[in-house]
C-alpha cells in the first residue's frame, strides 16, 4: 500500500487562489462576513498575498498569527491583487 502525500490546508488554498483569481473575492468576503474573529481575515489575507506572490518579510510579519496589520497594509494587499475594499450597509437580522 502506497503512502499518500499529505498537503497542508494552507497549500491547497494558495493553489486554488492561484488557479482561480475570482475565488479570492469570495474567499475574502466570506472571511469578513462569517465571523467577528479578525484572525480569520488575517489567514485569508495571508493566503491571498502568498498566492499573488507578495513575498515581503514585513508583509508576512503583519499577517502572522500575532501580527496587527495597519489599514495601509490591508489596502496595499488588496490593490496588489486587483481588489478594492468597499463598505455596505449590514443586513438586519
Amino acid at each position: 500500500m502506497k503512502d499518500k502525500t499529505s498537503v497542508s490546508h494552507d497549500d491547497v488554498m494558495v493553489k486554488k487562489l492561484r488557479e482561480r483569481p475570482q475565488f479570492a473575492v469570495e474567499y475574502l468576503k466570506a472571511a469578513m462576513e462569517e465571523t467577528d474573529d479578525p484572525e480569520v481575515l488575517l489567514i485569508a489575507l495571508r493566503h491571498v498575498a502568498k498566492a499573488a506572490g507578495l513575498e515581503r518579510e514585513s508583509l508576512y510579519q503583519a499577517l502572522s498569527e500575532h501580527g496587527n496589520p495597519r489599514l495601509s497594509t490591508l489596502l496595499g494587499i488588496m490593490k496588489a491583487v486587483g481588489l478594492k475594499l468597499t463598505v455596505e450597509m449590514a443586513q438586519e437580522s
